[in-house]
């Protein structure tokens, strides 16, 4: 038997997202009858400042009456929940029935956050993909663990896929000291695609619970008696105005990166972005819409890296974008000037993202080939994924190790920092190349899927354990080979953009100077400091050295 993955304390998968109360997050859910190859594929970008170590679970089984210990990021105990007599598999995010979890987070009403409850998100979405071989189930085993234990997060929304099925389930908690949680879950419809970003999504809810469509018995009366939602109001009850309503600042930070999903996914249906900008009486955007044409991998990919790119909102231009079209702006997002509050745009892209992937459930191929963490570190736009089976037993070293605090050629997290963080001195000319070598990576891997899925499906008829090795293997030395194609990247960027210079196709360093676009705006700021008097004893500018 090959060696697994080492087992890890429940809690500490994401101890250094606790830490630093990471909240940023964007997911887009696409159901099997709105994607090209009939996978059902959802995705996370999990952003904040933290150095991601991925971690995966193997199978397992317990005896009667164990219990599962349960801390949290710092190694303190805070309690025990009762075990179950068999754990599945989990590599990430995804478990080996090809179940896979992600989430944002929406905070909701302060008020509602209960720090007596035992169990985070964090802590639901690892015991839903050890417990669960369906989206229904994980689901069940989610909304019953809160129920006995308690919820200890704040809002929080959900996405939940298998190979037939993909759901939102939103979930909020009842107040301090009050066990159980208030939430709401629906299926996106077949042939659907929807979309959250740090904001409670879902809206209307039916008069009772639907096979598709259900929620917890004190969705309503709690908003109710916490003067939520008034029922003799001609307004019809909302889940995400009761418990998450809408602001002006929450709709510029979240639902931006909603629009933007849907806008280039669905050209013809013209959403517009008076919702994102908090115009009077805009209409929220649906919670799911039909693209236009089927999803591919390649488009889902796309579609999670944005900046706003073409739009009136486009982070590439205008002053703030500095003289090299850098679609990054610094920590804090706000800021006040003259009493005047003002905020930066919060794109999909960005640099606090520690990781992201991009999952595919098929129902088509058995579960050890079907499903898929297309794995990525650093931000979106500067990321490549690389694929990472369900059924793998190890995992790409340059994943698992690194620190927050130490630089290192070992970790991917770092070799990918080196490079967006370099790339960002002159954005607008070395983005070209290091987009070359991401999409040269991400073709190949995509171009390799169908034949390495096709050798593992004849093996799993005569030896599964030789056909997961082979998958572990070929995941390994994809990721490493990735990574250290992006140390190289890193060192060119470095040879070729040096002192302010860029080397030419014969190695020759050239002065390519600034935007004339950005020079005017300079000249205009300051008219006189930069002109050169005009008189005759001038030296000429042929002349001029440097």
């Amino acid at each position: 038997m090959p060696k697994f993955c080492k087992t890890i304390l429940l809690g500490l998968t994401f101890c250094l997202l606790t830490n630093l109360h990471v909240q940023a997050c964007t997911n887009l859910l696409v159901t099997r009858g709105a994607s090209e190859d009939g996978s059902i594929m959802i995705t996370y970008t999990c952003d904040g400042e933290f150095h991601p170590i991925l971690e995966c679970l193997p199978a397992a089984t317990h005896e009667s009456g164990d219990s599962l210990e349960i801390f949290d990021w710092t190694g303190q105990l805070r309690g025990k929940i009762k075990q179950v007599e068999q754990t599945y598999a989990v590599v990430g995010l995804i478990n080996e029935y090809q179940l896979a979890i992600s989430e944002t987070t929406f905070g909701g009403r302060d008020e509602l956050h209960n720090p007596d409850g035992l169990l985070h998100y964090w802590d639901l979405m690892q015991l839903a993909l050890q417990r669960a071989k369906t989206a229904r189930e994980a689901i069940t085993v989610m909304t019953d663990l809160v129920a006995e234990y308690g919820y200890r997060s704040t809002g929080e929304s959900f996405s939940i896929a298998d190979t037939k099925e993909a759901w939102i389930l939103e979930m909020i908690g009842p107040g301090p000291g009050v066990n159980g949680a208030i939430w709401v879950a629906v299926k996106i419809p077949d042939g659907y695609i929807s979309a959250h970003a740090n904001k409670a999504r879902i809206g209307k809810i039916p008069t009772k619970p639907k096979k598709d469509f259900f929620y917890s018995t004190n969705i309503k009366t709690t908003a109710i008696d916490r003067g939520y939602y008034d029922p003799d109001g001609k307004e019809p009850f909302r889940f995400c105005e009761a418990y998450c309503p809408a602001t002006p600042s929450n709709q510029r930070y979240a639902d931006g990166r909603v629009w933007s999903i849907f806008r280039r996914a669905a050209l013809s249906q013209n959403f517009s972005s008076d919702y994102y900008r908090a115009v009077d009486d805009a209409a929220p955007y649906p919670l799911w819409i039909k693209p236009d044409q089927k999803l591919s991998l390649s488009d889902v990919f796309a579609l999670m890296r944005d900046h706003y790119e073409g739009t009136a909102y486009d982070m590439t231009k205008g002053l703030d974008a500095g003289p090299y079209g850098n679609p990054y702006r610094w920590r804090p997002m706000t800021w006040t000037i003259d009493s005047v509050d003002y905020a930066w745009e919060r794109p999909i892209s960005t640099q606090q993202t520690g990781f992201s992937f991009v999952s595919q459930s098929r129902a088509k191929l058995p579960n050890a080939v079907g499903g898929i963490i297309w794995y990525g570190v650093d931000d979106t736009w500067f990321t490549c994924y690389t694929p990472l089976y369900c059924s793998i037993y190890a995992l790409p070293k340059s994943f698992t190790v690194g620190s927050l605090q130490e630089f290192s050629w070992d970790s991917a997290w770092w070799v990918f920092n080196f490079v967006s963080n370099y790339t960002n001195l002159k954005y607008s000319m070395m983005i070209e190349d290091v987009q070359t070598v991401q999409q040269t990576i991400e073709a190949k891997h995509l171009a390799m899927q169908p034949v390495i899925e096709a050798t593992t499906v004849d093996l799993l008829k005569s030896n599964p354990e030789l056909a997961r090795e082979y998958l572990t293997d070929y995941s390994i030395r994809q990721a490493e080979a990735m990574v250290e194609r992006w140390r190289k990247l890193g060192q060119d960027l470095i040879v070729k953009y040096n002192d302010g210079y860029v080397k030419n196709e014969k190695g020759q360093p050239q002065g390519e100077g600034y935007p004339e676009g950005w020079l005017r705006q300079v000249i205009q700021a300051r008219p006189d400091q930069f002109r050169l008097p005009v008189k005759q004893t001038d030296v000429p500018e042929s002349e001029l050295v440097d």
